[in-house]
Formats: structure tokens, sequence, C-alpha cells
């Protein structure tokens, strides 16, 4: 999960490298990673249910 502050729009935006177009916002870095697990939960249903290979977790080095 990357989290990057968006100084135009004064949001937080959460892309998840891994699963192609996972991304999210929120106000609050908070309200952000809330929205981005439920966009994770399901995106992963989808994906189960289109039958979809879901990819191994990656780590970002910093």
């Amino acid at each position: 999960m990357l989290i990057q502050w968006d100084e135009e729009d004064k949001i937080y935006v959460v892309s998840v490298p891994e699963l192609p177009g996972c991304r999210t916002h929120g106000k609050t870095y908070e309200e952000a990673i809330k929205n981005a697990l439920e966009v994770i939960e399901l995106w992963l249903e989808t994906a189960r249910d289109l039958g979809w290979e879901i990819p191994k977790p990656q780590t970002l080095a910093a």
C-alpha cells in the first residue's frame, strides 16, 4: 500500500501496486487507510469471483 499526500486536492491518495486499478483516497490519513482496506477487500473478492490470479504481496524499499 502506497500512501501519498496530494497537495492540490488536500487528500491522501492510496494505491496498491500489486493490485491493478486498486486506488482510493481520504481526507485524513486514517480515513485513507480505512478506505484502502475496504477497496482491497473488494478487489480480492472480485478477483476470486472472476478467477483472476491474486498477486503475492511485495515489500517496497524506503
